[in-house]
């Protein structure tokens, strides 16, 4: 049983000095069977601690339903950490950020437009509650205290970037002890005054988050806790990337310095992210600043270990900087697991079509609407959303205004391509309805909740109504489209001649494997959209980069014949994929 403590200054495991060194690895963004891969080269650099978020969005995916299989096993990977001789720490929510969907916060919370977010608000602390008597109850037997790998666990996340609402800090806490939680808990917060003051919890352990400058943050830090253990709980050695920015980088060599500086000064680090992953599926979140940013799929964070994997400069310049820090040799660390074989499969032509306007009564029940609502008063969390009225004519000239579209629209007139509208430049369309009238048609994607900052409370679809001009137009039909399966689609051979126009369609095709390897899909020639392969949605695709390529892990691959299922929005140039063994960020 190893006991983490924190006093003057220092931590103590069973009563012993400790400086815990720990990497971030997200369960939820690894396929399990990479899991033990990725601990492993974790413990080859040289680090103690694995450090994992706790999604609420992922475990109760609608509300009163919980899930903990697959890429939810958390009591599995905690169990696999433990048994390779690592220490846990665990970020168990309700709010994480993350760059995450929503900041693991589940969409459903948005279905009822009292509730207030991460405060005491009862409603909204009810159903905490609720998932907190489930989770924790899982996670009790893994602490430290029961034999389990799990030395500490948060309380919120940074909360100090949002509210100063100390009886909702302490109500968590609180509830924690309650169900059981007996191992040290603590704060994490960025290293300003504001977030310092409204983010920590009296009598509990604080920590603090930051990328550079740890003298002056670590001042500051003991401006506020001259007792606690220094501790960087997210030390930020590269960073996530936004559609339509570069790919973020950052010299080794300085994450090598600013880490030596941490360790000299005794501090305890966690490398926010050792293994960034992947943001499989519709799970990627988005900022809110100057104006709305989605984050691409992958979450690689230009990490010591890449998204698929592969050990990078930075990993070999933060295991010197420990090796001689401990005075020891880099050969006694644990060895390196074998690289992961990629593979290239070539170039694979999809030969099946489903185009989305054509096959919507066979893909959705259409929802009466006086109104266009957001997607979550239907109960829909992810995914896209159509929206379908008559407009009567003749119109010559007229602007189409959609009022806080989130976040990103297609406008249709009778079946033609008019134009999109994007919630980063929300321009008005020129539309012109003959004298018959004509049918309207708006598919509307979400591109993935804010994750971070005041705006976190982010309704998805059309949102305050759609109008010609100053009229609003009412008498809707709605059609959900959350594309949680693909099965269903209705595929038709590809038609012989090529059709560019602008219209949403799926394209399947089939590819056999003899030798499973990792792989890489590149869509060249193909717009915006999202990929299945045997089922599995892997995440979104956008031309506009930066993001050229998909990560395809080999456990998401058969032996024999596979199905690849590609949603674009647009057109393709031609309905072909390649499967290479190279990654491209951008």
């Amino acid at each position: 049983m190893a006991i983490l403590e924190a006093g003057k200054g220092q931590f103590t495991l069973d009563g012993e000095p400790v400086q815990l060194l720990s990497g971030a690895i997200h369960y939820f963004r690894v396929v399990p069977e990479y899991w033990e891969d990725r601990l492993r080269k974790l413990k080859a650099c040289g680090f103690n601690t694995v450090e994992t978020y706790v999604p609420w969005n992922l475990h109760e995916p609608q509300e009163g339903r919980f899930v903990f299989e697959g890429l939810a096993d958390i009591e599995g990977f905690i169990r696999l950490a433990g048994e390779l001789g690592l220490h846990v720490i665990v970020r168990p929510s309700p709010y994480i950020c993350a760059e995450w969907e929503f900041g693991g916060l589940p969409a459903w919370l948005l279905k009822e437009p009292a509730l207030k977010l991460r405060c005491m608000d009862e409603a909204f602390l009810r159903k905490v509650d609720r998932y907190y008597d489930e989770l924790i109850a899982r996670l009790v037997p893994l602490l430290s205290t029961h034999g389990g790998p799990v030395i500490a666990m948060q309380i919120e996340n940074e909360y100090g970037s949002y509210g100063n609402d100390k009886a909702y800090l302490s109500y968590l806490r609180d509830g924690l002890v309650r169900r059981g939680v007996d191992v040290l808990l603590f704060t994490s917060d960025g290293p300003e005054d504001s977030m310092l003051q409204g983010g920590t919890v009296p009598g509990t352990l604080a920590t603090v988050n930051f990328g550079s400058n740890p003298e002056g943050t670590f001042d500051k830090f003991r401006r506020y806790r001259d007792e606690d253990p220094l501790m960087c709980m997210e030390y930020w050695n590269g960073w996530f990337d936004h559609w339509l920015k570069p790919h973020h980088t950052r010299d080794a060599a300085d994450v090598a310095d600013v880490f030596a500086r941490m360790l000299r000064a005794g501090a305890s680090v966690n490398f926010y992210m050792f293994h960034g992953g992947t943001n499989f599926g519709f799970y990627n979140g988005a900022n809110y600043q100057e104006k709305y940013e989605a984050t691409i799929t992958s979450y690689d964070y230009d990490s010591p270990l890449s998204e698929c994997g592969d050990v990078t400069e930075k990993f070999r310049e933060v295991r010197r900087v420990i090796a001689e820090h401990l005075g020891r040799d880099e050969r006694e660390f644990p060895p390196l697991p074998d690289p992961i074989r990629k593979m290239s499969y070539g170039r694979i032509a999809l030969t099946e079509k489903a185009d989305l306007l054509e096959q919507l009564p066979k893909l959705s029940q259409p929802v009466k609407s006086v109104s266009p609502v957001p997607m979550e008063e239907l109960g829909q969390s992810y995914g896209f959303h159509v929206y379908s009225t008559h407009v009567t004519g003749p119109r010559t000239g007229e602007q189409l205004h959609l009022q806080e579209v989130h976040d990103r629209a297609q406008v249709f007139l009778d079946g033609a391509y008019v134009g999109t509208v994007e919630r980063w430049e929300p321009k008005p369309l020129s539309l012109d309805i003959p004298a018959g009238g004509a049918r309207l048609e708006l598919v509307v994607e979400n591109m993935g909740r804010v994750n971070y900052g005041p705006r976190l409370r982010d309704r998805k679809g059309i949102t305050e109504g759609v109008r010609l001009n100053n009229q609003f137009l009412f008498d809707w039909n709605q059609y959900p489209l959350p594309l949680d399966s693909a099965d269903s689609i209705p595929f038709g051979p590809l038609p012989e001649s090529g059709n560019r126009e602008d219209r949403p369609a799926f394209y399947r095709g089939t590819f056999t494997v003899q030798e499973k390897g990792d792989t890489f899909i590149r869509l060249d020639g193909w717009t915006k959209g999202v990929v299945w392969i045997n089922g599995f949605n892997l995440g979104r695709y956008w031309s506009r980069g930066p993001q050229r390529t998909l990560y395809l892990p080999a456990p998401l691959l058969r032996e024999g014949n596979n199905e690849i299922i590609v949603f674009e929005l647009h057109h393709a140039e031609g309905p072909v994929i390649e499967l290479t063994d190279t990654p491209d960020l951008g």
